[in-house]
């Protein structure tokens, strides 16, 4: 029997291709992806919950918004997902996938969060190298926008720029080719993953502490 699985969405490249994999092995079933989303935007990334629900609609699967208030504490945020996670059992969900690569402190977290939930974790991506991984990407024509930059961490111009081959053939040494260190984070606008190109553009860069954000509107 096919695992039913649910991906966890963050609108970015390392989750598209998290589904990509996963697509590729019929051993899995996907069920839809989920995210959780503050004051219409979806967490970290960023971008607005309609660029998201147009991703899903290319992709073709259903898609599960998880509200959660903005500053959200740990506590309130692992209990919405606790009561999705409940919620996806009863409608037959087995295994949720994450896009995580290499960092041991997040997979423990999530192996914590989720242990006894009567749900298995899968990491698809997990120690796949990450230049060898980015250029596959992008190999396929994904592309996608750079939505949040770190500045203590990359260069504050990277918010707006696009995530494609010229993107990661030119990254300097220490850069991790799929931020996977927290450098930036993505929202795909084109893949193998996607029926459709996603109608984004770029609009207003802005900065909230550390962090710089590129906001894409709807085309």
């Amino acid at each position: 029997m096919a695992r039913r699985v649910l991906v966890a969405w963050s609108s970015g490249k390392d989750s598209a291709w998290t589904l990509q994999t996963l697509r590729r092995d019929p051993a899995h079933e996907i069920a839809g992806l989920f995210t959780t989303v503050s004051e219409e935007r979806v967490a970290v990334h960023a971008v607005r919950s309609a660029l998201l629900e147009a991703q899903a609609r290319s992709i073709g699967l259903p898609l599960h918004k998880i509200e959660i208030p903005y500053p959200c504490a740990n506590a309130v945020y692992e209990a919405a997902i606790a009561t999705f996670v409940e919620r996806a059992k009863r409608e037959g969900v087995t295994h949720i996938a994450f896009g995580d690569l290499f960092l041991e402190d997040i997979r423990r977290y999530r192996e914590k969060q989720f242990s006894g939930s009567g749900v298995e974790l899968l990491f698809p991506l997990w120690q796949r190298p990450t230049r060898a991984l980015a250029e596959e990407m992008t190999e396929s024509g994904l592309r996608a926008w750079i939505t949040c930059v770190d500045s203590t961490q990359a260069p504050r111009e990277w918010a707006g720029r696009v995530f494609d081959a010229r993107f990661v053939n030119a990254l300097p040494p220490g850069s991790d080719p799929c931020g996977e260190n927290g450098e930036f984070h993505t929202f795909v606008f084109e893949g193998p993953m996607l029926r459709d190109p996603i109608p984004a553009r770029l609009g207003e860069i802005s900065e909230r502490g550390r962090f710089v954000y590129a906001d894409l509107l709807v085309h």
